[in-house]
């Protein structure tokens, strides 16, 4: 039944999804050629709210606990598992007063609209895999602007896009190099659920009537460990959330 109505309703999520997208364009760009930073955060932070509620289109809830006390000025890594696209909208809005950089492809600064202006100027990190050079230098810098401006940064450590919900093993490179330039960056892990269901059987149909839930778990403070322990304190707490714990674990 959620194939049979995805083939129903994906037309009508696309249309929003894509619409939304292409009217901030604009908006966008005058925000931020007026306003800079403080007016085009606003423009996007506005965008993810309307990207992250298309998601009713398909007949999807949204549900985003955060019950944390998180620190407003304090940089936060974010660690979360990925699942989809369809992941990061209501990552950025849910979380927007930490005001969230992302770690993204170089790739992806060109030809999306809404999306690739807000890669380019959003302040976040955009790097080229084929050049670990450049990547490491971009996340160096990044490191830097989240000193300056107490900004934040989402990382997704599992390398690539989980399609089937099951967690993949977390890198911890670029945790370490951000710990190198931020010490003192709170890390928080944050739990995706059933983001990948939406795409299941592919771009299209979308899966209809999924339940998408983000959940906000316990920070770990980085004082006193490496960059290896607190990636791997982050793993476990999604892991468990997930009820995803390996059974070597699972019997310990």
């Amino acid at each position: 039944m959620n194939k049979f109505l995805g083939y129903i309703f994906s037309p009508l999520f696309y249309f929003s999804f894509f619409l939304t997208l292409i009217i901030f364009q604009p908006i966008q760009w005058l925000c931020y050629r007026l306003g800079g930073y403080k007016a085009h955060k606003i423009s996007v932070d506005i965008l993810n709210f309307f990207l992250t509620y298309c998601d009713f289109f398909l007949g999807s809830s949204v549900t985003f606990i955060n019950h944390q006390s998180l620190p407003e000025n304090r940089s936060i890594i974010f660690i979360a598992n990925h699942q989809s696209m369809y992941d990061i909208p209501a990552l950025i809005w849910f979380l927007r007063k930490y005001h969230v950089k992302f770690i993204s492809k170089i790739e992806l600064t060109r030809g999306i609209p809404s999306i690739s202006f807000n890669l380019k100027y959003g302040g976040g990190a955009n790097i080229d895999r084929k050049d670990s050079k450049q990547a490491v230098s971009e996340i160096i810098k990044l490191g830097r602007r989240m000193k300056e401006h107490t900004w934040s940064t989402m990382i997704f450590p599992e390398g690539t896009r989980s399609k089937d919900g099951r967690l993949k093993p977390f890198q911890v490179g670029g945790i370490a190099t951000l710990l190198k330039v931020v010490p003192d960056a709170l890390i928080v892990p944050v739990a995706i659920e059933n983001s990948w269901k939406i795409v299941q059987y592919g771009s299209f149909p979308l899966s209809f009537g999924e339940q998408l839930k983000w959940t906000v778990l316990d920070p770990i403070e980085p004082a006193g460990r490496n960059a290896e322990e607190v990636t791997a304190a982050a793993e476990n707490a999604i892991r468990t959330q997930l009820k995803q714990i390996p059974a070597d674990l699972q019997d310990a």
